[in-house]
């Protein structure tokens, strides 16, 4: 039987180091809609995401809800465990049917201090991640709605998610938490930006045509 692959991030240690993190993971599969944890929940673990798309979203209020990042292939969950964090600081939820490593954070944080290399690249994600939420956060400090909107949709277009139809995986209250504006106001300015020839709707698929143009609204927006 072929042996499967190692994520591209292990392959940068041992085969002693693998084999000793290897004692201590459990492989779990998420279907779509299943929640992965909850913020204020104790973290045990930290999370790999071997396949899948991961929405990561903060609790702000009894039934309010602030989306944050999109997390993909590649990318680890509950990081912060590794460094003392006690309880998960938000709450995650697979947009799709979704293959996550558990690890023993112990384990890992012993393997970022022996291999300075794992280290670096895992560091260089959790930067991506950072830089992502300092956006955010002035996005929502001080653009109108409109630039709001156009801001998450410039990030869900992004690069990151090429290879996903990622707007297919999101309801349209979904792009009103990336934004933090109501659904009435995502529907409204998602048919005026179809009226401007910047993006198209094809039912939950948004295709962005004038991303330019986009660019420009959320700069003045």
């Amino acid at each position: 039987m072929e042996q499967k692959k190692e994520p591209d991030c292990f392959q940068l240690i041992s085969k002693l180091e693998l084999e000793s993190l290897s004692e201590n993971r459990t492989q779990l599969t998420y279907l779509k809609g299943e929640t992965i944890f909850k913020q204020g929940a104790f973290a045990p673990h930290v999370l790999f995401i071997q396949s899948g798309l991961i929405k990561v979203y903060l609790q702000t209020g009894k039934s309010k809800v602030q989306n944050l990042w999109i997390a993909r292939s590649g990318d680890f969950l509950a990081f912060s465990s590794v460094f003392g964090e006690k309880v998960y600081g938000c709450s995650a939820m697979a947009l799709k049917d979704s293959e996550l490593l558990m690890i023993n954070k112990e384990s890992l944080a012993r393997l970022l201090k022996t291999n300075p290399e794992f280290g670096f690249r895992i560091t260089s994600k959790n930067f991506n991640s950072e830089h992502h939420l300092l956006d955010l956060v002035a996005s929502l400090s001080y653009k109108q709605m409109r630039g709001k909107l156009a801001t998450s949709l410039i990030y869900l277009d992004s690069e990151t998610f090429a290879s996903e139809d990622i707007f297919t995986y999101l309801s349209r209250q979904d792009l009103a938490d990336f934004a933090s504006i109501s659904v009435e106001s995502v529907i409204k300015f998602l048919k005026e930006f179809e009226k401007e020839g910047i993006l198209l709707l094809e039912g939950k698929n948004i295709v962005i045509k004038e991303p330019e143009k986009l660019l420009e609204i959320s700069k003045t927006g």
